[in-house]
């Protein structure tokens, strides 16, 4: 019998504003049909001359219009509530103080009391403001750890020293990047066989 009337977890709160966040969107959305068909029903009236129910049509319009977008920034809203409530959670961070704003935010939601709702994310917000700052120093922390990028000056050192154990002579600032191999014949000749070379070949023209 108790289990009958347990008391709901954070978990099963954070279903509620997943769900509450959805069903505001689709409230949006219908509220978008209705201003498009008020918007169709403005024009055939126009169209007909009937400038008393033009304007209840446009005003009909104007306000779907609104209530859609209320909906939808009150589902967005609600969506980020939920994701602080998951990061919290996962982070154990949940204070007393955030269970006890999310409990009423869950019963508010189920009455569909939206100025309730908004009051009560308004403290839960502020309760989230230390946990925030938390976040951003853990997601900098796995960022640092998680990076596929390593430090262009330590594959540089890597490069260099594993060409200088393979006997490559390698300049990273060439496109090809190696320049010679040790014990390969070299590309320039010494300053003393040139010198050679050019005295023999002025004794042959002689």
């Amino acid at each position: 019998m108790m289990s009958w009337f347990k008391k709901p977890t954070l978990e099963d709160q954070l279903f509620d504003l997943k769900f509450t966040s959805k069903q505001l969107l689709n409230f949006s959305k219908k509220c978008e049909k209705e201003e498009k068909a008020a918007k169709a029903q403005l024009k055939k009236s126009i169209q007909a001359g009937n400038m008393d129910c033009s304007r209840v049509y446009a005003e009909n319009a104007i306000r779907k219009k609104n209530e859609a977008l209320n909906y939808m920034r009150m589902s967005s809203r609600i969506d980020a509530v939920a994701a602080r409530v998951q990061t919290a959670v996962t982070t154990q961070s949940v204070t007393a103080s955030m269970r006890n704003v999310v409990s009423g935010m869950s019963a508010a939601m189920k009455s569909m009391n939206l100025e309730k709702v908004s009051n009560l994310m308004d403290q839960f917000e502020k309760e989230f403001e230390s946990l925030d700052v938390q976040s951003q120093v853990m997601e900098g922390t796995m960022s640092n750890t998680t990076s596929l990028n390593a430090p262009s000056n330590e594959v540089d050192s890597l490069m260099r020293e594993t060409a200088d154990e393979a006997g490559i002579e390698l300049d990273l600032n060439l496109p090809s990047g190696v320049t010679s191999t040790i014990g390969a014949p070299s590309a320039t000749v010494p300053a003393e066989e040139q010198d050679l070379s050019d005295r023999l070949a002025r004794l042959r023209q002689s």
